[in-house]
């Protein structure tokens, strides 16, 4: 078992009967390997994510955690322990357990220092891996389930652990993927490095160790030529590449239950497809699914695939090719509002696509809102969205731009900035915003953008940059200032925006200035609405209040919601008020809906988050009772370009 990085604490609730499930993140129920009817997964509880397990063979759940600030990294060993992280405002935390029938919590490790997730692995035989960031490495730890911690490796840089193989005697560690520490792999007694595999001259990803008993075989994946390939690695030999197992847009992969085959799934264009790949006859096979988008899929004993599959008009849905019961949300009342078109454009780096969503009925050019996606490493997708519905039912058209840098549509677009970084993707909005324009889907006087961390970046650097295009904008946790982002942000998001820009702010102050939306806030001339976060490590609040100091300067017009949260926040009632004061900004700006109430919240800052500076920080999923639950689990699966089930960097 492996398991990402996560949140929360336990309960001794008792077993409810037939929960009903809201659900923030998408991911499958983690399966039991020794007994597949047990299951955890996380799902909404009173408006907070938390961990819940499900029993297949009664279809029934029970909530395991219950914490003010939500849970929801959560994982299950071989011996149906129950395994999540309880983190802390500012996302520092250790592991947790439990039987999965109840009892007491207790430490996942005794005497490990709080810390950052970075990873959890537990052996067959219970031998317990773990990986703890802080702000200048990882350290990981051994022991045994419950037992006392020994650290094993410390590493000097922000790494994760991707797996323990079956006999517990070697550890998998990924760091960047496009450097000479892109997978490391040590012995677990003693922390030993049997091998490091370099990404060469693209990227390379480690997906975890070979179920496979006796075996010692680890799964990557490797960005090469610009194709993304599966390999394979074995002690005291080289890592093999598959060549006849090539793709042309981002994957990730996980073995089958045999340990000889390999599940892949490819985000291809804003949607999906699902492959099994043989590695002894090598032999590729497409399986067949619905148009949409496949937000996980695994295998499980005896060959049952479960997939968790959604489009924009459906909302997810947990299926089971062997009718095991998976938890289930409940189905809208009605289909969803709006009528949904792909776009593609032009553009001098190949065809920009956008998802387009459109009141139904709607004759002649709409108010539009652009919804902006993060990471830069990720992509919109034909998936399910209710800001979307939002939008759409209250008469907005909505537009979603895959612009260059996403996700999705391989290396070549994910590489280029030729504008340069946020002006590439600017001028990519622009473009998708006058083809929208041209064929009157898009209202030219009511077009708005909304974005949120690497997206709210991109917004108020739009808004700035172009501004007679854009009546308004919301920006949500975004970055606002790269110069002083960069000085208080993760370590691993310093080293983002450095392999972007080919260096940190003191060596090219230009190329951040000439990219950084404070630059442009004198032209800024659309109302603004800012939702930051005190507590947000990837985006810190202290550049946030230098932008807004800014427009308070400059006399611009803007809106400001503090949250009480971290980058992402496990509470849904933050992300309904977020939803609501933006609804309600946009209804205003573009349709001149009623004023709003002037009062706003600010904070307290010291000079010294003014400056940029803030602690560390992080978003989740959760059952009020009725019918059956669905959304699950965050585990460490590692994917090409960024495509792990946590949202990438700024996204």
């Amino acid at each position: 078992m492996t398991a990402a990085a996560g949140a929360g604490p336990g309960s001794t609730a008792p077993r409810t009967p037939a929960p009903r499930y809201r659900v923030f993140r998408a991911a499958l129920p983690e399966v039991c390997a020794a007994d597949p009817a047990r299951m955890v997964f996380t799902a909404d509880a009173d408006g907070r994510c938390e961990v819940f397990t499900w029993h297949a063979a009664t279809a029934s759940a029970r909530r395991v955690t219950d914490r003010p600030g939500g849970t929801f990294h959560c994982s299950i060993d071989a011996d149906a322990h129950v395994w999540w992280f309880e983190e802390d405002a500012h996302g520092s935390g250790r592991w947790r357990f439990r039987p999965f029938d109840g009892g007491p919590a207790r430490d996942g490790l005794r005497g490990t220092p709080e810390g950052q997730a970075r990873g959890l692995a537990v052996s067959a035989d219970g031998a317990v891996a773990l990986a703890l960031g802080d702000g200048a490495g990882t350290t990981v730890y051994r022991g045994p389930r419950g037992g006392t911690a020994r650290p094993v490796a410390r590493l000097p840089y922000q790494a994760s652990l991707t797996g323990i193989s079956s006999d517990g005697e070697l550890l998998a560690v990924g760091g960047q993927a496009r450097s000479s520490r892109a997978v490391t792999v040590l012995r677990a007694s003693d922390g030993t490095r049997i091998a490091r595999l370099p990404c060469g001259q693209g990227a390379l990803w480690s997906l975890g160790f070979t179920p496979r008993p006796g075996s010692q075989e680890l799964l990557l994946v490797r960005e090469d030529g610009g194709r993304y390939l599966l390999a394979t690695w074995r002690p005291g030999g080289e890592p093999v590449t598959h060549a006849w197992a090539s793709f042309d847009t981002e994957i990730t992969a996980r073995w089958r239950p045999d340990g000889r085959g390999v599940l892949i799934r490819q985000d291809r264009h804003g949607r999906s497809i699902l492959h099994r790949a043989d590695l002894d006859a090598r032999g590729l096979s497409v399986l067949p699914t619905a148009p949409g988008t496949l937000l996980d899929a695994a295998e499980h004993a005896g060959g049952d695939l479960h997939t968790l599959w959604t489009s924009t008009a459906e909302p997810p849905r947990a299926l089971s090719s062997a009718g095991t019961p998976l938890p289930a949300a409940p189905r809208p009342p009605a289909p969803l509002p709006g009528v949904s078109r792909d776009l593609w454009t032009p553009g001098p780096d190949g065809d920009l696509h956008t998802l387009v969503t459109l009141p139904e009925g709607a004759r002649g050019p709409v108010p539009t809102v652009f919804l902006v996606h993060g990471g830069p490493a990720d992509h919109d997708r034909d998936a399910y969205d209710g800001t979307v519905h939002s939008l759409v039912a209250s008469g907005f058209g909505v537009a979603r731009v895959n612009y260059r840098g996403s996700t999705g549509y391989g290396p070549a677009w994910r590489a280029a900035m030729t504008e340069g970084v946020g002006l590439t993707q600017v001028a990519d909005l622009a473009a998708a915003r006058a083809d929208l324009v041209e064929r009157g889907w898009a209202d030219p006087g009511s077009c708005a953008l909304w974005g949120t961390s690497w997206g709210g970046y991109l917004t108020l650097l739009a808004l700035g940059v172009r501004p007679g295009l854009w009546r308004a904008g919301v920006a949500v946790k975004p970055v606002a200032h790269l110069a002083l982002a960069h000085a208080a942000t993760t370590p691993a998001l310093r080293a983002l925006d450095e392999r972007l820009f080919g260096g940190t702010p003191e060596e090219l102050p230009e190329l951040y200035a000439r990219s950084s939306p404070h630059t442009y806030l004198p032209h800024l001339d659309a109302p603004l609405l800012i939702v930051a976060a005190r507590h947000d490590a990837k985006c810190p609040p202290g550049q946030v209040l230098a932008y807004t100091d800014g427009l308070t300067r400059q006399h611009k017009p803007h809106d400001v919601l503090w949250l009480d949260t971290g980058h992402d926040g496990y509470d849904g009632a933050d992300h309904v008020r977020a939803l609501r004061a933006a609804v309600v900004f946009l209804d205003r700006t573009l349709r001149g809906g009623p004023a709003p109430d002037r009062r706003r919240t600010a904070p307290t800052a010291s000079p010294a988050t003014r400056r940029g500076e803030s602690g560390p920080a992080e978003h989740a999923a959760v059952p009020a009772g009725g019918s059956t639950p669905h959304h699950p689990t965050e585990r460490t699966t590692h994917h090409a370009e960024g495509h792990h089930p946590q949202r990438p960097a700024r996204g």
